[in-house]
């Protein structure tokens, strides 16, 4: 079963209390979503292959470490954008990749609506990135998409998730491992996680 990681740094417990209140505003809400993807970042990456190189510093020769790894960012269309720029500013190369998915009203399962990868792997690491992990058919449906693509080493990397969506992804790849800000109760009968923090995507354009 993949592993969980909970973030308890307290930059993010607080950044977090401030997306979930009605309050805060569209703009406030974006800013948080990127500090948070930032400090996500930070934990999500830190099995990230190195070189030893030697570099010349001002003074002397010094040794130093480059990464090794092409990472792909894979935002889940649309409140998955939000976290691409936390992620851009401490890896600015790594390669951006879409995927669009919608949750259907009716049967509650992720629905496929766009897909721009390129026809071979390009990357050697994806991070799956989607505010919200509610009932985890859009994680799932993803991750099996990068599968299909030959993707190889994959991570979840999330703000809030319900137990049940946690389930349905470990269940489904095991070998994904997951990281969140915060873990909630449990998804009501419209699968909002609660007490969550509403829909990320309108929160984040004002469109709710």
């Amino acid at each position: 079963m993949s592993t969980v990681h909970v973030s308890n740094h307290p930059l993010i417990r607080h950044k977090v209390t401030m997306m979930r209140d009605a309050k805060t505003e569209p703009k406030k809400f974006r800013e948080l979503i990127r500090e948070v993807a930032i400090l996500l970042a930070y934990e999500a990456t830190a099995d990230l292959e190195l070189k030893e190189i030697t570099v010349t510093t001002p003074l002397a020769q010094a040794k130093g470490y480059d990464l090794q790894e092409i990472i792909g960012l894979v935002p889940v269309l649309r409140a998955g954008l939000g976290m691409v720029e936390g992620f851009w500013e401490m890896m600015p190369s790594a390669e951006v990749w879409h995927i669009g998915l919608y949750r259907d009203h009716k049967t509650l399962e992720p629905i496929q609506y766009y897909n721009r990868l390129p026809v071979a792997p390009t990357v050697d690491v994806c991070l799956i990135l989607d505010p919200m992990l509610a009932t985890g058919g859009s994680a799932t449906a993803t991750a099996q998409i990068l599968k299909d693509w030959g993707a190889k080493h994959i991570k979840y990397i999330g703000i809030i998730a319900a137990p049940e969506g946690i389930r349905r992804l470990q269940e489904a790849h095991p070998d994904v491992e997951i990281y969140l800000a915060a873990i909630d109760e449990h998804l009501n009968e419209n699968a909002y996680i609660v007490p969550g923090l509403g829909d990320a995507g309108d929160r984040q354009f004002g469109t709710g």
